[in-house]
């Protein structure tokens, strides 16, 4: 029996076991309990198998606990790459938002002193005529309208408005 046994190890792993592509361990399925006992009782065959085969004894209620401990380990690798391309984004995220806080806020900053700038030297010539034309003798309200008619018409229609 231990012949037969290592023999069908020895089938499943030339014909299944091809890391990258597949797992690199196979499982030898017994169809009843009490084979499956027999041949864990066999001293140091599991462990043979394993060692010169990478192919694991399973019988009918191990192999549904092999199954899913298999599937929790392939589950945890697809969320580990998963998590790996989260972060590759999280890290464009970041460079991203570096160029955007330095560069592009630096720009606005720019244009909002600029503007700041232009706002000053406006207030400033302003000022400056407000005190030349503080200078200049005001004339009656008459002579004001027959000199700036369409100034003084529009002020009243605006505000009939």
């Amino acid at each position: 029996m231990e012949a037969r046994v290592l023999g069908e190890a020895r089938s499943i792993r030339d014909k299944y076991v091809n890391p990258p592509q597949t797992t690199d361990f196979g499982i030898l399925f017994l169809p009843s309990e009490a084979l499956y006992a027999e041949v864990l009782r066999t001293p140091g065959i599991i462990e043979k198998l394993q060692r010169e085969t990478r192919v694991v004894v399973a019988g009918p209620t191990s192999l549904a606990a092999i199954l899913n401990s298999l599937q929790m380990g392939f589950r945890t690798l697809a969320v580990q790459k998963r998590s790996s391309e989260v972060w590759k984004t999280l890290g464009a995220v970041k460079n991203q938002f570096s160029i955007f806080s330095g560069l592009l806020l630096d720009k606005v900053s720019d244009k909002l002193q600029q503007a700041s700038n232009t706002i000053d030297e406006a207030s400033r010539k302003s000022r400056y005529i407000e005190t030349r034309l503080k200078k200049v003798e005001e004339l009656p309200v008459g002579e004001a309208q027959s000199l700036l008619p369409d100034l003084t018409s529009s002020d009243e229609d605006d505000e009939g408005n």
